[in-house]
């Protein structure tokens, strides 16, 4: 869809077909001149293709076609080849993102099933963290826009915009997120007034039914868990009607997790639910967006778990991880002729 709205809906021009020339000719190529000239005369310049592909979000698995590109006049036989390399960059990089998202989820799921009460909180369980690490504006609101095929969580503001514009989403929000503190945004209270950062983070964004983060990480993760959230500010996380949600930000994930959920433990206490696992106060939560890909999320919730901790306990926030480091070759996508006439 915002392949074909973006690109595909304006017509060719002839000062289009000057300009196409000027560039062709003089990189050292041939350029059908006649054949386009031809196209807008007869068509008013939009292109007499058909595209058909499986509706956007459907699971289909891999080795299947999942779009088609056809001339609907004979006249124009040649014009396929010519948008094939857009179309299929078009699709094969949502398509990818969609499916390590999808990957992602699965394997929340099984988490969240095997130590969770219930699955209601799933689609805010990965947070898209990508927009500053992918390369271009428009990557990021395709990627984004993949992502939330499957979970309802990013900080990519571009997915929002196109929504609106490539789906019509009307007053319709396809996304949520929460307010979420920075290191620069604590560490510009200097480090004796860590504190004093934190509070304000309580007092601004604190109460009923809200939620926040808080980087903790910015000088030593230990004494703000030990010190500062679990013992000088307690009552108030306690007390403030709300969810604060710690984000360790350094260190190897597994073991920072880990760790971080024991402490919480000792200063906040667990409960047991149905299935066995050890579950925070609904006041206090995690989520760790550092170093994160579909592999490392696995092993964070293996370790979680094998802790005896549920899966609740942690939300997780994916970056390059999920809009960048992927290429065509990760689920080769290919597009070939099929059918010649």
């Amino acid at each position: 869809q915002a392949f074909i709205k973006e690109y595909l809906s304006t017509p060719i021009t002839h000062q289009d077909i000057d300009e196409a020339e000027t560039v062709i000719h003089a990189h050292g190529l041939t350029f059908n001149r006649a054949g386009w000239e031809r196209l807008v005369d007869k068509h008013g310049g939009y292109l007499p293709l058909r595209i058909e592909a499986v509706p956007e979000g459907s699971i289909v698995p891999v080795s299947n076609v999942v779009c088609q590109i056809t001339n609907t006049d004979p006249e124009f036989y040649w014009l396929p080849s010519y948008i094939e390399t857009a179309l299929l960059r078009a699709i094969w990089y949502p398509s990818t993102v969609a499916s390590v998202s999808h990957y992602c989820k699965g394997v929340i799921r099984r988490a969240l099933e095997k130590s969770a009460d219930n699955l209601e909180s799933l689609i805010f369980r990965l947070h898209d963290f990508g927009s500053r690490g992918a390369s271009s504006h428009e990557s990021v609101a395709l990627g984004s826009l993949a992502h939330l095929v499957n979970f309802a969580g990013t900080d990519s503001m571009a997915a929002l915009v196109a929504a609106s514009r490539w789906y019509q989403m009307n007053n319709d929000m396809p996304a949520f997120s929460i307010p979420a503190a920075e290191h620069s945004t604590m560490t510009a209270w200097g480090r004796d007034g860590e504190t004093a950062a934190f509070s304000n983070m309580i007092e601004q964004f604190g109460g009923k039914d809200k939620a926040f983060s808080v980087v903790s990480d910015s000088y030593d993760l230990w004494n703000a868990i030990d010190n500062i959230w679990g013992k000088a500010l307690k009552d108030d996380v306690k007390n403030m009607g709300g969810t604060l949600v710690i984000r360790p930000d350094s260190g190897e994930p597994t073991k920072v997790v880990r760790e971080a959920l024991e402490r919480l433990a000792v200063r906040f206490g667990t409960t047991l639910n149905s299935k066995g696992y050890k579950v925070l106060p609904d006041y206090v939560r995690i989520i760790q967006g550092d170093g994160i890909s579909p592999q490392s999320l696995s092993k964070i919730i293996d370790v979680v778990m094998n802790a005896g901790f549920s899966a609740e306990n942690i939300t997780f926030g994916m970056g390059g991880g999920l809009l960048q480091q992927v290429n065509r070759d990760t689920m080769n996508w290919a597009m070939k002729a099929s059918a010649i006439c």
